[in-house]
């Protein structure tokens, strides 16, 4: 019985962690005055884009 109460207090540790993360990241986007980028677009690779033979043109 006392493994589940253990999940259940993790469980709620890393909640409070994650939110407390969450409202740091706020605080330094309002300081610094930049809008949020959840997922920036990554920019091509361009070996995902060569030729099979190696060129890439």
């Amino acid at each position: 019985m006392a493994k589940t109460k253990y999940q259940f207090e993790k469980r709620q540790k890393e909640l409070k962690k994650k939110k407390k993360m969450e409202e740091k990241r706020q605080r330094k986007l309002e300081k610094s005055g930049n809008p949020p980028t959840e997922n920036p677009e990554p920019s091509p690779d361009p070996v995902e884009n060569a030729n099979k033979d190696g060129s890439l043109g």
